[in-house]
């Protein structure tokens, strides 16, 4: 489900017309946040941190409508879903390929957690990429990067398609004086966010993290 915006009166009306229509262009920001007692929770519950932060991550992107964003490119029209869900990825070592995983967003913290880990061992089952994105409109991209505690991290796509949706990845955390710092790049199409909401979704995630770990 979702809500049709306004165009006219949309508050990021000047931005939007700009951005989709002169320079179309994305932001991407990598900055590293503190996991250390995420990490520590996951260890005292026999959880997977993995998953823990996935939940975190999905919940601070349905916080706010500017991460909810998309774009009907038949009717032209810009839109807010209501809800939006990861799509997840299990990777191969045999044959060292992908699986995209979609799985539905729930606010509740232990059903979510159950149908995700539910999800990731039936893609463990197949090698098939089976990305179906016209039957997942209201998915964005969260992918592990678990070879690596990197610095920078840059995705390009066609600047002519307005893809609004998130596109998050992570790697590894590392320690750095005695605190796990872990990298997260998140992109978003300029048309509907800015380095104010970019940053934002880092603050608003690290707040998530400290109050679950808590």
């Amino acid at each position: 489900m979702y809500q049709v915006v306004d165009q006219e009166s949309y508050y990021r009306k000047g931005v939007f017309r700009h951005f989709s229509e002169d320079c179309k262009c994305s932001v991407s920001m990598t900055a590293k946040l503190d996991v250390t007692e995420l990490a520590a929770f996951s260890g005292r519950t026999g959880t997977k941190f993995y998953l823990n932060f996935l939940y975190l991550l999905t919940k601070t992107l349905n916080s706010r409508p500017d991460y909810r964003m998309g774009w009907l490119w038949q009717t032209k029209e810009l839109i807010c879903y209501d809800v939006i869900h990861p799509t997840q990825y299990v990777f191969h070592e045999d044959t060292e390929t992908c699986t995209p995983v979609y799985t539905t967003y729930y606010e509740d913290y232990a059903r979510f957690y159950r149908e995700a880990e539910r999800d990731l061992e039936r893609a463990k089952q197949t090698r098939d990429y089976a990305l179906d994105a016209e039957h997942h409109p209201n998915w964005f991209d969260a992918s592990y990067i678990p070879w690596l505690s990197y610095d920078a991290l840059h995705l390009e796509l066609p600047d002519g398609w307005l893809y609004l949706a998130p596109i998050v990845n992570w790697g590894r955390y590392r320690e750095e004086n005695g605190r796990l710092l872990m990298p997260v790049t998140v992109r978003l199409n300029h048309a509907v966010a800015d380095g104010y909401l970019v940053a934002k979704v880092f603050r608003l995630l690290q707040a998530e993290i400290d109050a679950f770990s808590a």
